[in-house]
């Protein structure tokens, strides 16, 4: 299976842009659906964006269509999330994670398996 990890985090200002990445080590990275979630201090963790092994399907959660998006690059075993206009209350901690899925885009947190130990994401007002 493989292992993730994820960068790009940082200290922006509102309206401003971050990409971030998870890097996948381990083999058959181009069989696994990604996705993208997040946890703000006190909150659930919550999905964020989702895209199928080849890159063909994204599913993103309703709050954050046409501000973030999805992509992947099977040659380099990495899913990007591109994060534009930010908000304060986009602060959170991201994280990706690895479903052994040759179909489906899911969007729960139980239907993944492997996580990363998620990066940082701090927007200031």
């Amino acid at each position: 299976q493989v292992q993730l990890v994820e960068s790009g985090g940082g200290l922006v200002q509102a309206g401003g842009s971050l990409r971030l990445s998870c890097v996948a080590s381990g083999r058959f990275f181009s069989n696994y659906a990604m996705g993208w979630f997040r946890q703000a201090p006190g909150k659930e963790r919550e999905f964020v964006a989702t895209i199928n092994w080849s890159g063909g399907r994204t599913f993103y959660a309703d709050s954050m269509k046409g501000q973030f998006t999805v992509s992947r690059d099977n040659a380099k075993n990495t899913v990007y999330l591109q994060m534009m206009n930010l908000k304060p209350e986009d602060t959170a901690v991201y994280y990706c994670a690895a479903r052994w899925d040759l179909g489906s885009v899911p969007v729960l947190r139980n239907e993944y398996d492997i996580w990363g130990q998620g990066t940082q994401v701090t927007v200031s007002s």
